[in-house]
């Protein structure tokens, strides 16, 4: 657990980052990024290279808890989804590589 009652981890990555001002949250998890269904169990799932929050609020895409999507949100705080398994997404990922998912409000960077 975080510590935190009532909290998800990701909700509690998602506050942590947001109160170290990190640039971007990673997320390392068992998939290559977020897909429109579960990669594990459909092999016709489609993965999103990226996404806006809104976008996976509207979707109920199954990346993070909503609370953890909708804290990001309102902090502007980008979250970078990989597989924690392939050994040099973490680099890839702090080196700016394109690698997962990325989530960000799109309408900032426009």
């Amino acid at each position: 657990g975080t510590g935190n009652p009532y909290f998800t981890t990701d909700t509690a990555a998602v506050l942590r980052a947001h109160e170290m001002r990190a640039e971007i949250l990673f997320k390392a998890t068992q998939v290559d990024g977020v897909s429109d269904k579960d990669p594990l169990v459909h092999d016709d799932a489609v993965m999103f290279h990226e996404l806006s929050y809104m976008r996976i609020l509207e979707k109920q895409l199954h990346v993070m808890d909503m609370t953890a999507i909708s804290l990001a949100m309102e902090h502007d705080l980008p979250i970078q989804v990989l597989n924690l398994h392939n050994a040099d997404n973490i680099y890839k990922a702090a080196t700016g590589g394109e690698i997962g998912t990325r989530i960000y409000n799109k309408l900032k960077y426009l």
